[in-house]
Parts: structure tokens; C-alpha cells; sequence
């Protein structure tokens, strides 16, 4: 009997101190600064069940420094996009800065598309995917044109990737980037490609298209409150601000090393250093 009470007393000191557990006390301690920065549409708890849901999907977030993982989910939150879901809006990804663990908020495609439709100055936002055997063509200069056909069927490889939008007073843009563009884009600015949790890993082509997106939205004359919640975009806070915009970027990428995580067993590797890398313009 004594051994079973030790082990059941074991057991929930281990449940307590879970990285779970960790965050539920976290968020308890936090409730004021987090009501105060939460957007009307999204409860407090409806925010810890997407702090629950984050973890789960990427079980190396548990290890990440508390508030910067706290302040990805209010990024989430404040542009009222779902991380690590099947959504495809937002992620969180757990990265080393003179090896602490922190979390780097990322919009996903579909949330840069949501993001871009909510300006209400847009009609028609798209991205797609060229094959090697579709038929495709573009133009630039004073007439820029833009035309793609796909194939039928057996379309071959990835070549590239284009993405194209109009605004309501007719006018457009678009931008087309080659498949070995968006892998050096993908090595330039993400340590995770070649490893670990990164939806460049998992997810090439949707981030890619998000990518080319982001460039071709960069000429679109959308407001300000979509630039403000692009440039959230990629960016590492730690402090909780009812305005999570004025909050500086702290991430450093030169001291940055992107954590590799066994998706099997959750265990947080340490990814392979590959050098320095910038921020995007």
C-alpha cells in the first residue's frame, strides 16, 4: 500500500509540474493582461484551449520560454487566426537564441488570404502552383499579362509558383517565383527547413505560395491594419501589450537555432547550426 501511495503521490507531482500545467498557471497568473489584449471575439478560455491545442500539435513549444510562446498565441489571437491547426492560418515555431527556447509566430497562406480579403479592398486574391507540364506565361512592363493553363492530367513537377490579386477599383498585381527560388527563400529565413517542425518541411507548396503572396501583396494599396498585422509576421515577443503591434520583434536572427523536435516522441533536438540568417525586408 505504501508503494502505491508513493507512486500516486509521484504521479501528481509530475501532472503538476507538467509544461502543461506550467501554462494553465501561467495563463492564471497573466488573466488581466491577457483579458485586457484579447480581441472581443476570443474568451480567455477559448484562448488556453488554443494554448492546449498548440502544444499538442508541436509537443517542443512546452519547452519554449513562457511568454514569447505566450505572446505568439496573443499575435494569433489578436489577428484572430487558429495556430498549428489543419487551418493553415498561423504557426508557432520553437527556435534557440543563445540557447533558450522561444517561440516565432508565422501567418500561414490561408491566413495571409483571410488577412488581405478582411482589408475589404480586395476582389480577387489567388495563388497556384505551375507544373511542369502546364502551360504558362507572364509579361512584365507597361502591359504586364499572366496566363495559365494546366494540364489535364499528369501535370510532372513543381516549377513554379505565382500568386495574382484585384482590387475593387480594378486594378492587380501579381508576382512568380521559381521552385529553387522558394527553397532558397525557405533556407534563408526558416533554420527549420532542413529539419525538425517547419511548415516548410510539412507543407512546401502552401508556403511557397504564401511567400509569393506576401512579395505581389507588398505593390496591392490595401490599409494600414493589414501592413501593421503582416508585419507581424516571422517576429518573436515576449511581453503581453493590449496592442501586441507596439510590441518591438526581439527575435535575433543571427543568434537564432531553429529546434529540431522528434514528431514521434516530442522530444526538443537541437537543429544543426547552418550560419546566420536575415529578416525579411
Amino acid at each position: 500500500m505504501g508503494m502505491i501511495s508513493e507512486k500516486k503521490a509521484a504521479s501528481a507531482v509530475a501532472a503538476a509540474s507538467s509544461p502543461v500545467k506550467t501554462l494553465q498557471s501561467q495563463i492564471n497568473l497573466m488573466q488581466n493582461e491577457i483579458k485586457k489584449a484579447l480581441p472581443s471575439v476570443i474568451t480567455p478560455e477559448r484562448f488556453t484551449r488554443m494554448v492546449l491545442s498548440a502544444i499538442s500539435a508541436n509537443p517542443g513549444l512546452a519547452a519554449c520560454e513562457q511568454k514569447s510562446f505566450l505572446g505568439a498565441m496573443m499575435q494569433a489571437a489578436q489577428l484572430g487566426l487558429e495556430p498549428n491547426t489543419p487551418l493553415g492560418q498561423a504557426y508557432i515555431i520553437p527556435y534557440k537564441e543563445k540557447g533558450i527556447p522561444k517561440a516565432q509566430f508565422q501567418i500561414g497562406y490561408k491566413g495571409l488570404i483571410d488577412l488581405a480579403y478582411r482589408s475589404g479592398q480586395v476582389s480577387i486574391i489567388d495563388a497556384q502552383v505551375v507544373y511542369e507540364n502546364d502551360e504558362f506565361d507572364y509579361e512584365l512592363g507597361l502591359e504586364p499579362k499572366l496566363k495559365h493553363k494546366p494540364a489535364l492530367s499528369n501535370r510532372g513537377k513543381p516549377i513554379l509558383y505565382y500568386a495574382m490579386f484585384r482590387t475593387k477599383d480594378g486594378g492587380f498585381g501579381f508576382q512568380v517565383m521559381s521552385y529553387e527560388d522558394c527553397q532558397e527563400h525557405a533556407k534563408k529565413y526558416s533554420k527549420a527547413y532542413s529539419g525538425g517542425f517547419s511548415p516548410w518541411t510539412s507543407n512546401f507548396d502552401e508556403m511557397s505560395k504564401k511567400t509569393v503572396l506576401k512579395k505581389a501583396l507588398k505593390y496591392a494599396p490595401l490599409k494600414s491594419d493589414f501592413l501593421r498585422g503582416l508585419s507581424s509576421d516571422e517576429t518573436v515577443k515576449s511581453t503581453i501589450d493590449p496592442d501586441m503591434f507596439d510590441v518591438p520583434n526581439e527575435v535575433s536572427y543571427a543568434d537564432a537555432d531553429f529546434v529540431e523536435v522528434d514528431q514521434e516522441t516530442g522530444e526538443v533536438l537541437n537543429a544543426p547550426d547552418k550560419g546566420a540568417i536575415t529578416p525579411e525586408p
